[in-house]
């Protein structure tokens, strides 16, 4: 079993807490290596590396959110085995948010029914298990009191990192 790191943040009052768990910080696999993947609370990935892959299906259902940094492999290669193992236990898709250059990247080279099927239309293009958000960098995404933010990274793809703020600490 790999090794999974968990740590909880919040202000001196401990009302308001992020959790944040690393599934996977390597670049490659291997005993207990696995590829970047950070769970935030019980909602929302950072990056879905083949660390998802140490999640069971009831904690994977409960992911509705991911967030990619960018598009290699390390940081992509659960996404697809995710929705295909929980796309039809959920009732809403899965939000993928990326900047244009990463979700187009994902639509033309995974999603595109020859390497994986599409799942922005599956089960059909009304109810799918996958949406695709579009960001933009320094402009932040709320969700549930937690603000994540794209900021400039620089790689030899187009890249973001993010920002965690949960309004007591980031």
């Amino acid at each position: 079993m790999p090794l999974r790191f968990a740590h909880r943040f919040s202000n001196s009052g401990g009302d308001l807490s992020v959790k944040l768990e690393v599934l996977g910080c390597s670049g490659g696999i291997g005993g207990d290596l696995r590829t970047t993947s950070f769970l935030v609370d019980d909602d929302v990935l950072i990056d879905a590396g083949t660390g998802v892959g140490s999640l069971g299906l009831s904690a994977m259902c409960k992911v509705d959110h991911i967030f990619v940094t960018h598009s290699h492999l390390d940081h992509v290669a659960c996404i697809p085995f995710l929705l295909d193992s929980v796309g039809c236990m959920r009732r809403q898709p899965v939000t993928v948010y990326a900047t244009a250059a990463t979700v187009e990247i994902l639509r033309e080279h995974i999603f595109n029914w020859r390497i994986w099927p599409d799942f922005t239309t599956i089960p059909s293009a009304e109810r799918p298990y996958l949406r695709f958000e579009t960001l933009d960098v320094g402009k932040s995404v709320l969700l549930s009191g937690r603000s994540i933010t794209p900021i400039p990274a620089n790689h030899v793809v187009p890249a973001v990192g993010y920002h965690l703020d949960s309004g007591a600490s980031s």
